[in-house]
């Protein structure tokens, strides 16, 4: 049996999280739970995802749509993030090119 599976009725006992709320998060498709025997578990790796969403959901009070929205804008800023760094590391290899003037108006754009 894996180490880093976490059980969900432990998991809702200790957090104060009602199992239906886990059940819906899995059916939005925002977590997996995989079943093993009569008990549903949780990876590890999706321990944080779960807990940003119980905040979100118990703390904010943010509806499971409104939660699954959030999550793709933040999934989706993420991704341009990583864009923009590959992008400039792409351009510090065309830096050398430019004259002076070029890099001002580089520096202007930023």
């Amino acid at each position: 049996m894996q180490t880093d599976l976490i059980i969900i009725s432990e998991y809702c006992r200790v957090c104060h999280v009602d199992p239906d709320f886990i059940g819906m998060l899995e059916e939005e498709g925002l977590i997996e739970l995989q079943v093993i025997g009569k008990d549903k578990y949780i990876t590890g790796s999706q321990l944080k995802d779960l807990e940003k969403f119980t905040r979100m959901y118990y703390d904010l009070s943010i509806n499971i749509e409104g939660i699954d929205t959030i999550n793709h804008l933040l999934n989706r800023i993420n991704s341009l993030q990583q864009e923009i760094m590959e992008l400039r590391s792409r351009l510090h290899l065309y830096r050398p090119q430019f004259s002076i003037q070029g890099e001002e108006q580089l520096l202007r754009l930023k």
